[in-house]
């Protein structure tokens, strides 16, 4: 129980560290110009878009990550002559983690300047 406790409040931290970043995000505005109600409407549209899309992209790869590396000091302490093996797959892992993510954030790019 104490276990699920802990990933819960550490989950409840990272939300709440997101959402705190994402805060200046969401409050930027153009200065002397005057949007109209339509174009008011898309813009805080695109932006609550883009701050969920990039802050779920983030979470679920940085626990994937994070669930990675510890397998594999686990598989390390458990197998430490394999050690070649296991970085080299906990590293293609990662990479591939990563790359998921930076597919993310260009999504969430041409959300806010292309649509």
């Amino acid at each position: 129980m104490n276990k699920w406790m802990k990933r819960l409040w550490m989950m409840a931290l990272a939300l709440v560290l997101a959402l705190t970043l994402a805060v200046p995000a969401l409050a930027a505005e153009e200065v002397g110009v005057e949007p109209t109600a339509q174009e008011e409407t898309e813009s805080g549209g695109k932006t609550v878009a883009s701050a969920l899309a990039i802050g779920l992209a983030a979470l679920g790869g940085g626990l994937g990550m994070g669930i990675a590396t510890g397998k594999a000091v686990e598989s390390l302490g458990r197998q430490p002559e394999a050690e070649g093996k296991i970085r080299t797959m906990l590293m293609l892992g990662l990479v591939f983690i990563e790359t998921a993510i930076i597919y993310a954030l260009l999504v969430v790019i041409l959300i806010i300047f292309v649509l």
